[in-house]
């Protein structure tokens, strides 16, 4: 079950007018919606199990590196703007003030955006952000901060594929048109992971978003899972 923390404010803009028309009907089929669903509760399943030894390390490593929990907890907006707590390991300092990143969330998704000079081809990213723990650099360039989301896609708040997950004041700016990638439940991965993740412009990521949500089944669910594979390993364009 989603969480039932909402907004007003995220109800209003996110209605079946604003995002319904990006979803054929053919796709909103209750045999796909089911077996999706099972796909993504036997697969965060078993990667939980098996993954365990290696995120009770990196829980370890995060906790003698800087002080506070491993695991960072933060709103984000889901499904036809329902907020939820996303889940994943802490790569920053406890208590890192995050005004820095609301800003340059506000100029990314406005096209004002300023390009990174990162080595790593993450065009549009903060340059150099301080409040990035030395093991946090290493989590986020290795994609494994964000393992502990296999919680929420276990509990049904996020899918294996699907648009990012935003976070509130993310949403504050989008126009109308950007509301419709809020049409489906987010996801660890989608067609933006790859096809270049912090390398695409907001507009960019919106549109493969939509794309994804009008051609989506299971053999694209399937081809962006296994696509997702190399792209992490290689580390290219990673937030």
């Amino acid at each position: 079950m989603i969480e039932a923390k909402t907004d007003e404010l995220y109800w209003s803009r996110v209605t079946a007018s604003s995002v319904g028309r990006t979803k054929p009907a053919a796709q909103e089929t209750a045999a796909y919606l089911a077996a999706k669903r099972v796909i993504d509760v036997i697969l965060s399943a078993v990667l939980l199990v098996l993954l365990l030894p290696v995120m009770a390390l990196i829980a370890l490593v995060i906790r003698l590196d800087s002080p506070g929990p491993a695991i960072f907890h933060q709103t984000r907006v889901g499904k036809w703007g329902r907020q939820f707590t996303m889940f994943k390991f802490r790569s920053m300092y406890e208590d890192a003030d995050d005004e820095v990143h609301r800003q340059f969330a506000s100029e990314y998704i406005n096209g004002n955006g300023k390009p990174s000079t990162e080595p790593n081809g993450a065009v549009f990213k903060l340059n150099a952000d301080r409040r990035i723990t030395g093991v946090g650099k290493w989590l986020r360039r290795t994609s494994l901060d964000e393992l502990p989301q296999l919680l929420n896609v276990l509990k049904g708040e996020m899918s294996l594929v699907g648009p990012r997950p935003a976070l509130p004041y993310e949403v504050q700016e989008y126009s109308g048109w950007h509301l419709k990638r809020l049409a489906v439940l987010p996801g660890m991965s989608g067609l933006s992971q790859i096809s270049g993740r912090s390398g695409l412009t907001f507009e960019k990521i919106v549109r493969l978003d939509l794309l994804y949500i009008r051609r989506r089944s299971l053999t694209l669910d399937l081809a962006i899972l296994l696509k997702t594979i190399p792209v992490v390993l290689a580390a290219k364009c990673a937030a």
